[in-house]
């Protein structure tokens, strides 16, 4: 039976002259792959612009759950995100953000929240004028509560950091159990406090109030690097990815 649903794009693979494997996030069936014909005709339905990284689209598909590449019936855009694809460091955090839910949402399923969270965030950045350096620091901390490993704070007895209390926080974090605690774990897997202290910032950051916390350059990348541990210890086989250089680069 045919169902419309609600897609996101997260990566397209040529396959022969006119064909594309494309893996998507939907709200009704979660990951699907599909194998994709497309013209450089200009009445045709299925443009291959409309599979770019990050594309949100409505989709009209049969889905059969014993077949690996779906069909498409229909395809049209959801919502062009126009900054986030033509300027060039959104460009660079969207091409960063996509190949790591292709790996982050590996064999996911259907996850409402999960996609309405995927999706206003990408819009949200699309629409952002500035101040939006720490977006994908942001984005990856919060997108861990839906995967089922979000920082716990009550074991640790963490109170939300007052403005000017980094200096005191004295708590390590323990990158395999996602929790703070009080003496140093029995593995090499944890944050002394001087880094334990950005994870409980973050766990207070949304994309309104970012800008009102400041890292150098070198104190985003590092952040960054102990967030992708994270994802490794917690999904697996989670592997290095391609677009973290170039992401690097930025705002030095």
């Amino acid at each position: 039976m045919l169902q419309k649903t609600e897609a996101l794009v997260l990566r397209s693979l040529k396959y022969g002259e006119q064909q594309l494997i494309v893996d998507m996030f939907t709200r009704e069936h979660g990951r699907l792959s599909f194998i994709v014909s497309v013209s450089r005709s200009p009445r045709a339905s299925a443009k291959k612009l409309y599979f770019q990284p990050l594309t949100l689209l409505y989709i009209e598909t049969d889905v059969r759950p014993l077949q690996q590449l779906q069909k498409l019936r229909n395809v049209a855009l959801m919502q062009p995100l126009q900054s986030l694809l033509s300027i060039p460091d959104k460009l660079a955090i969207g091409l960063f953000v996509a190949e790591f839910l292709t790996h982050a949402l590996k064999g996911e399923q259907q996850n409402e929240p999960l996609f309405s969270y995927v999706c206003s965030s990408l819009q949200w950045l699309d629409g952002a004028p500035a101040h939006y350096a720490n977006f994908h620091l942001v984005f990856l901390m919060r997108l861990s509560r839906f995967l089922g490993f979000y920082p716990n704070l009550e074991e640790g007895g963490v109170k939300s950091m007052e403005k000017g209390a980094k200096k005191d926080f004295h708590l390590f974090f323990d990158l395999r159990a996602a929790t703070f605690c009080g003496s140093i774990p029995l593995h090499r897997d944890f944050l002394l406090p001087s880094e334990a202290a950005n994870i409980a910032l973050l766990m207070r950051m949304d994309y309104a109030t970012m800008h009102l916390f400041h890292f150098s350059h070198q104190q985003r990348q590092r952040i960054l690097e102990v967030l992708l541990l994270y994802y490794r210890l917690h999904l697996p086989d989670f592997p290095e990815l391609r677009s973290l250089a170039v992401l690097q680069e930025l705002y030095k």
